[in-house]
């Protein structure tokens, strides 16, 4: 009876803001919540230094290529079917949070050392792991 009370505290306010049911439990789940504060935390340390340095620089390329994987990894997320959100928790969170990590340090290296060297390659590996890992805990 309280899940049905909880759910339907969380629901009602997402219909009223035009989210469909689905939505809402999606947007109310760990993974996407993890995902947000790693996506504000980005976005706060881009702010801080865009001022500072040239579109050209590493840092500001690095911060922005961790963004758009956060943000592909939410619209993956919000994509989840309604009857599998329940599969959307902290752990799932997590590793996509540190997929992202894993992603903008491939590319990173490759911007050094080209897409053949054997850093990248290993870079390339652990990113395939950590997506093992996640669609393991998503089947």
């Amino acid at each position: 009876m309280r899940t049905i009370i909880i759910a339907a505290l969380l629901i009602v306010p997402a219909l009223c803001l035009g989210q469909t049911v689905e939505n809402a439990a999606v947007r109310s789940s760990a993974a996407y919540a993890e995902l947000i504060v790693r996506k504000t935390e980005v976005q706060a340390d881009l702010e801080a230094v865009a001022a500072d340095y040239t579109e050209a620089n590493p840092k500001l390329l690095d911060l922005r290529f961790e963004l758009s994987a956060l943000e592909r990894s939410l619209v993956r997320i919000l994509a989840t079917k309604p009857s599998e959100t329940a599969k959307l928790t902290l752990a799932i969170g997590k590793l996509l949070v540190k997929k992202a990590a894993l992603e903008t340090e491939q590319a990173r290296l490759i911007r050094s050392y080209g897409p053949e060297h054997p850093e990248v390659k290993r870079a390339k590996r652990r990113v395939e792991i950590f997506e093992n890992a996640i669609l393991e805990l998503t089947k």
